[in-house]
């Protein structure tokens, strides 16, 4: 019904942002990754939505890409997963590893959602494995379990979790080995200090 909404950011809160188009304020809710892509109060946004009806109250949301809204759909379509739980497993990681993560069938990833355990991510796997299409995938994979090692690694030296997950976002492509992946997310948190 609802596919995209364009207008200015009047409000933000944790989870959500409030758009407002000629007069009318959207509250639309959104994973964490979103919020951090899109600009601060006052400023234009286009989000691509999902319009979740329930007996007792509408609700919207939406996100930067129409990648990620295809996927939000996609798990909303498995049984026990509402968009809660959907918006829990798209702040795991960015949506193409989410995607390879369910090609490779690696439960281990989704299990990284909070009220997520293994029946859950293996039924999320087992209905969703043939209908996403990613020719990269595992490729991906290999290189979200370095990410992984990463991770751990900097959080086991004191860096908080949300810190040390931006760092290793920008860690680029280039650099494919453990090692050179470690040094350059160190670097960046250095430099953050």
């Amino acid at each position: 019904m609802i596919y995209s909404v364009e207008g200015k950011i009047v409000g933000r809160g944790d989870f959500f942002v409030v758009v407002e188009i000629g007069g009318l304020g959207l509250k639309i809710s959104t994973d964490a990754r979103t919020l951090r892509e899109i600009s601060k109060t006052g400023d234009k946004v286009r989000l691509f939505c999902y319009l979740y009806v329930r007996e007792d109250q509408l609700e919207l949301y939406g996100f930067k890409e129409e990648e990620t809204l295809r996927l939000f759909e996609m798990l909303n379509t498995v049984a026990g997963i509402g968009p809660k739980t959907a918006l829990g497993i798209l702040d795991v990681d960015t949506v193409s590893n989410i995607m390879a993560a369910i090609i490779e069938r690696r439960a281990e990833l989704l299990t990284r959602t909070s009220g997520i355990g293994r029946k859950t991510a293996e039924r999320i796997i087992l209905e969703l494995h043939g209908k996403i299409k990613l020719p990269k995938a595992k490729a991906l994979t290999e290189k979200m379990d370095i990410d992984r090692e990463v991770e751990e690694a900097l959080t086991g030296l004191g860096y908080a979790r949300v810190e040390v997950r931006k760092a290793v976002e920008a860690v680029p492509e280039t650099e494919k080995t453990l090692e050179e992946r470690l040094k350059f997310a160190l670097k960046t948190l250095s430099r953050a200090k």
